[in-house]
């Protein structure tokens, strides 16, 4: 299955909508387009995963890696997600205590820990 990105704004946040797969073959392309997003400025990410089919070891990986980037930035990062088969995931490798995990766009944007909700 090929991997959909698409890019929107909502107030000060930059929303990153995935869609598709997230695997060893598709994750390069989702770390460019983060990496893209952040270097261009974009402090306040949501990564919207919520017409993701499946997420292996490879994207996690990328995940972390934007969340790291963006906190030494002195940015923030959410993750929007309420599928049960991804958020098993997040839970059985304890990402979930990492990332802050929200089950729609606006319920990440108003728990920005910047204080910056739309």
């Amino acid at each position: 299955m090929e991997l959909s990105l698409a890019t929107r704004t909502v107030g000060e946040h930059t929303v990153l909508e995935v869609g598709g797969e997230v695997d060893v073959y598709t994750a390069p392309r989702l770390r460019e387009r983060l990496l893209e997003l952040i270097d261009g400025g974009a402090r306040r990410v949501v990564v919207d995963l919520g017409r993701v089919d499946f997420l292996d070891s490879t994207g996690l990986g990328v995940l972390v890696g934007a969340l790291k980037r963006l906190r030494s930035a002195g940015g923030s990062f959410a993750l929007v997600c309420d599928k049960e088969p991804l958020l098993k995931i997040f839970r059985i490798t304890a990402l979930d205590q990492v990332f802050p995990l929200h089950p729609t766009v606006d319920a990440a944007i108003s728990a920005d820990p910047t204080g910056a909700g739309a």
